[in-house]
């Protein structure tokens, strides 16, 4: 993923793959009940998760490329969606839309997002949620600079990080180093890349 020159589809396709691993890990202590089915050799007793719903939470727009793997996992999860940018001049966090499925209350909420830099967008995010009601959240990231991680913390401890990834740093403009580069211009192709032509 951190090549220069990855092709949009590769990068979509690691995207996804990573964000299923992650959704893996960020799911092991839901708590389950057996259930009852019928399989191809006969009846058989399996386990699936006990009532937790869940909704997954992609920040616009790099977000919704991990939304794939995060799904084939959680299929029945509920999507709601945030919509964040970063002002490259202050680096804060600037929302402009939010579209939360209901009874948040009830609900474990999974944030995607393919980067965690100075951790501004998912602090506005986490706010978000918490006045929505919800009590219960885990976020989902690619790659996570150190800075971020400390700011998350500080911000809001009860909020559970997973990451494929703590980087080295962030540079003077607000950047993970080595980071991926630009994921939201990877995963839809609006930068030319040279594995693209």
């Amino acid at each position: 993923m951190r090549r220069a020159g990855i092709s949009t589809k590769e990068f979509r396709e690691l995207a996804s793959e990573v964000a299923a691993l992650l959704t893996y890990e960020a799911t092991q202590d839901l708590e389950t009940v057996e259930e009852h089915i019928d399989g191809w050799a006969g009846p058989l007793v399996v386990q699936r998760i006990k009532g937790a719903k869940v909704t997954i939470v992609p920040i616009l727009r790099a977000g919704i490329g991990m939304l794939p793997g995060v799904l084939d996992l959680i299929p029945a999860a509920k999507v709601s969606v945030v919509g964040l940018q970063r002002d490259e001049q202050t680096l804060k966090p600037i929302a402009y839309y939010e579209k939360l499925t209901g009874r948040m209350d009830e609900r474990i909420a999974m944030i995607v997002d393919p980067m965690l830099a100075t951790a501004g967008t998912l602090v506005a995010t986490v706010d978000m949620l918490k006045a929505a009601g919800c009590r219960r959240i885990k976020g989902l990231f690619l790659v996570a600079a150190p800075e971020g991680l400390k700011r998350i913390e500080a911000a809001h401890p009860d909020i559970e990080i997973y990451t494929a990834a703590i980087d080295e740093r962030l540079n003077e403009h607000g950047y993970i180093l080595p980071g991926l580069g630009d994921a939201g211009d990877k995963i839809f192709g609006t930068k030319q890349l040279p594995a693209d032509d």
